[in-house]
């Protein structure tokens, strides 16, 4: 696999039209992915919603965007505090999630390692994988 710079791809941001499908629920979403440029870090959207949060539940960060033509590989960890819902106590917990998006045949890989927390409680501990699908919305563009 050969790696590309963003310089050799030309663009700042890349627009997506994606949707989840899962037992019987369907769900569209916008997804928008700025690149790092200088000492900018590149962000992820979901419908205008920033991936990189940190509040008293916990943080998410976007720790990387690579571009590895075909593919866009994202990598996005979260963090949660321990925390009591209705009454049932739940420990501190992580989710580390990979994310391969192919943007010409549109499909979306995301694999989330969970270890505790309330998702570790409910969904289990461990790998999980789910595939989606995400087109190009927009050509990729600069914003220069």
């Amino acid at each position: 696999m050969v790696l590309s710079s963003v310089s050799a791809w030309a663009v700042d941001v890349l627009e997506f039209n994606c949707k989840r499908s899962e037992k019987g629920y369907t769900e569209d979403y916008e997804m928008k992915i700025t690149l790092a440029s200088g000492t900018q870090k590149a962000k992820v959207f979901l419908d205008d919603r920033d991936l990189d949060q940190a509040d008293a539940f916990g943080t998410q960060t976007v720790k990387s965007v690579t571009l590895a033509r075909p593919n866009i590989f994202i990598l996005i960890e979260a963090k949660f505090e321990p925390e009591e819902i209705m009454g049932v106590s739940y420990p501190a917990g992580t989710v580390v999630t990979n994310i391969t998006l192919d943007p010409a045949s549109g499909k979306f890989k995301k694999v989330e390692k969970i270890q505790g927390g309330i998702l570790g409680a409910t969904i289990g501990n461990g790998t999980h994988t789910s595939e989606e699908t995400c087109f190009p919305s927009k050509v990729p563009y600069r914003t220069k």
